[in-house]
């Protein structure tokens, strides 16, 4: 697999990830109780990529913050899958040159 697609495809994963906690946090909000947040973390990877960490930290859930990690999450996963589909039209086309 070429970096360029496995870099896109880490990111589409981390960007999963955090939909994934967000949506977790807000579904927190609905049992009343104090619920501590469940957040991602994203580190380099050497090569190209990204990989992700997820812990629970000591800050009370709040709906609008969540709302806005919901929209940058989205944002990196559409960014990433334009990344992927150009890679991969890239490489069609390269096929047809050659064939």
């Amino acid at each position: 697999m070429s970096p360029d697609l496995s870099t896109a495809l880490s990111g589409i994963s981390a960007a999963n990830e955090r939909l994934r906690a967000s949506a977790s946090n807000i579904a927190r909000l609905s049992t009343g109780n104090n619920a501590q947040r469940e957040q991602v973390d994203q580190s380099s990877v050497l090569g190209g990529g990204v990989s992700t960490t997820t812990q629970v930290v000591n800050q009370p859930v709040e709906a609008s913050n969540e709302i806005v990690e919901q929209q940058s999450a989205t944002y990196a996963y559409v960014a990433n899958l334009r990344v992927l589909q150009t890679q991969l039209h890239t490489e069609g086309s390269m096929l047809d040159i050659h064939a």
